[in-house]
């Protein structure tokens, strides 16, 4: 999945090929509609194209009037890789926070007593004082 991931970032790296993602989301288009969009030229704008196709976020068919047009239009399943990897991200960052929250909540509620140390037995100052005894 990793590999999926990486070459979806790579395909959406530049700003060309994010835009035409964007522009995709309105619905398919055709080379030719997407090409105008742009100030770059056919052939540039026809390779970015590639890349997306390459990366599998876009589809390329005709139409019904016209089998040999190109009509681009976005594939749903990269997405949802990317999707799935962004909940991964997050609940991993959730569970480091809540951790760090407790662990923060503890220090606070026990920084009005002794200092840590002097009187928690799990400290290793105490352990290594007991040692000695």
């Amino acid at each position: 999945m990793a590999t999926a991931i990486e070459g979806l970032f790579t395909a959406l790296g530049d700003p060309t090929r994010l835009r035409i993602v964007e522009l995709l989301r309105g619905g398919p288009r055709r080379a030719g509609a997407l090409a105008e969009c742009f100030d770059s030229s056919v052939p540039t704008v026809s390779r970015h194209l590639r890349v997306l196709r390459r990366a599998g976020v876009l589809d390329v068919g005709g139409t019904e009037d016209d089998a040999r047009a190109r009509v681009y239009r976005l594939r749903p399943e990269p997405f949802v890789a990317l999707q799935a990897w962004v909940d991964q991200v997050q609940a991993h960052w959730r569970d480091q926070l809540t951790s760090f929250a407790e662990y923060a909540e503890h220090a606070a509620g026990s920084s009005t007593s002794a200092p840590r140390g002097e009187s928690d037995p799990s400290h290793p100052i105490i352990h290594q004082q007991g040692d000695r005894s």
